[in-house]
């Protein structure tokens, strides 16, 4: 038994057994979270996943410190990328988010500890039996995409939080009857 919108695609069930809702604590993963959860808006997450590939090609890996160091022409040849998704707006985010980062970094400060902090570190775990059951946000996703935008970060709404939340383990929203609600998420 698996989460029903994870019974669409091979590439989504993949994805929800092998990834998401697994506990997440490198910066490197998180900001590849973000920036991938930016880019889905107004898509479907499968649409992504077959497009990952092509994302981590282009964006370095997600290496944080090499994206950060991205020219404008390095943005406009990803631009023209018909592996991603060529929405200018959401391209540049990636290095504007990465180079925010870096800023973080310089001062001492973890992305990873940052994100975690709105759940206090620990794992939110829900109960959800249906899936209209499954919010698309939350008190802590607002508070995050506050803090986040207030910093700068583009392309980090609630929604997209949220998504990130759920993705990196910080929410438990498979349903009770998914085989992985209890499993360990670490």
């Amino acid at each position: 038994m698996r989460c029903p919108w994870a019974e669409q695609t091979d590439i989504e069930r993949e994805w929800h057994d092998m990834e998401w809702g697994r506990v997440l604590h490198d910066d490197r993963q998180l900001f590849e979270l973000l920036s991938l959860k930016g880019a889905q808006a107004g898509l479907a997450w499968r649409t992504v996943l077959r497009k990952r590939d092509a994302y981590r090609r282009l964006f370095h890996d997600f290496d944080i410190a090499r994206v950060a160091a991205m020219d404008d022409d390095e943005l406009a040849l990803a631009a023209c990328d018909r592996g991603i998704i060529r929405h200018r707006l959401k391209i540049a985010s990636v290095r504007a988010n990465a180079r925010i980062i870096v800023g973080m970094a310089g001062k001492g400060e973890s992305f990873a500890d940052l994100l975690w902090s709105f759940t206090g570190g620990k794992i939110i775990r829900n109960t959800h039996v249906l899936p209209a059951d499954v919010p698309m946000r939350s008190v802590e996703s607002d508070a995050m995409s506050h803090e986040l935008q207030r910093r700068g970060f583009r392309f980090a709404g609630t929604a997209i939080c949220y998504g990130v939340m759920q993705a990196a383990g910080m929410v438990n929203d498979h349903l009770v009857t998914c085989d992985c609600y209890r499993r360990p998420l670490r």
